[in-house]
């Protein structure tokens, strides 16, 4: 690109993860944090311990919380949660620089993809949408991870693959913004269930048939929306979707596991640096499905339990008793 820093907008986990994979390729990365204990701690080298404990950052990892900074960057990575990325956007000085969008959802409201929430405030900007299986302390550590880079342009793909990829973070280049976008996003919903299935003692058999019917109805809303099922069956989908339906790792998963053990999910969201997206996607994406004509139950489920409408054992009950069909 240039000799310009690489930006990197959001330092919770993710964000911080990926600051480190960057700083591999690149000479300077500036992470913006919006709490200035981040800033504080990263530039004096002790890393980021509020989101990403025991993680040694390289030296070249400069971290601002001006987000005027961040328009001297060569490219950009979004990491803001979905539900702030608007309200992000319409702070950051113009740039021409490409963005990378890696948050994962649906905005509330306008039930707009993300990478729809940008082109409307950027459009003069390339875009690309990075997703797929990570979790933030393995990519820090450097093991094998794969990528799905979703862009239209296959030579911007291209160029951006190659401003990303290290030795052991691979992207594949897909034209597909939308089946990437829409995998990531209905995942984190489904990563919910899954854990209430764990969370309720309800079985591996019930974790393996949620996860396949997950899928279906995943594979159902992308296809409406214009989703590429190559797309929705590869690491920004399906691959997403095996990580964090199986791993306690998973901020939703875990969320669900509580709601599975009766808890509240007021008292599970309280804590403020773990953000389970899925928790704010999923009464969007039934909404958004609804409006499609697209029949999501397991969501429905998911949105009954985040809302206190019904309890594990209703939920249960009313997918078990569903008329029998043919397995679509």
């Amino acid at each position: 690109m240039s000799g310009q820093p690489i930006g990197i907008i959001g330092a919770g986990a993710w964000g911080t993860a990926l600051a480190s994979v960057m700083a591999q390729n690149h000479a300077e990365v500036l992470l913006w944090a919006l709490e200035p204990e981040v800033v504080e701690a990263v530039n004096a080298g002790e890393g980021n311990p509020l989101y990403l404990p025991n993680l040694a950052l390289p030296p070249q990892i400069r971290a601002t919380g001006n987000l005027a900074d961040m328009a001297a960057c060569s490219a950009l990575l979004l990491v803001t949660p979905a539900q702030h990325l608007r309200g992000t956007l319409e702070r950051l000085p113009e740039t021409d620089a490409p963005l990378l969008l890696c948050a994962k959802g649906i905005e509330a409201g306008t039930q707009m993809l993300v990478s729809e929430v940008v082109a409307e405030l950027r459009p003069n900007n390339p875009l690309a949408v990075l997703s797929g299986p990570t979790f933030a302390h393995e990519v820090a550590a450097g093991k094998p991870t794969a990528i799905t880079l979703a862009c239209e342009s296959e030579a911007m793909g291209k160029l951006l693959m190659r401003l990303v990829a290290t030795p052991a973070f691979r992207p594949y280049w897909s034209d597909d913004v939308v089946g990437a976008e829409i995998g990531g996003a209905g995942k984190n919903v489904l990563a919910i269930g899954c854990g209430v299935v764990d969370g309720a003692g309800l079985g591996l058999n019930a974790r393996a048939a949620l996860i396949a019917r997950g899928f279906a109805e995943m594979q159902r809303y992308g296809l409406a929306r214009g989703a590429q099922a190559e797309t929705l069956a590869g690491l920004s989908g399906l691959g997403d979707l095996v990580l964090t339906c199986s791993s306690e790792n998973s901020r939703n998963f875990s969320l669900g596991r509580g709601l599975g053990q009766g808890k509240a999910a007021a008292d599970l969201m309280a804590d403020r640096r773990t953000v389970a997206e899925g928790a704010f996607t999923a009464p969007v994406l039934l909404q958004s499905a609804q409006s499609l004509d697209v029949e999501m139950p397991i969501v429905a489920a998911v949105c009954a339990l985040l809302d206190g409408s019904a309890n594990v054992g209703q939920v249960v009950e009313a997918l078990l008793s569903r008329p029998l069909k043919a397995e679509r």
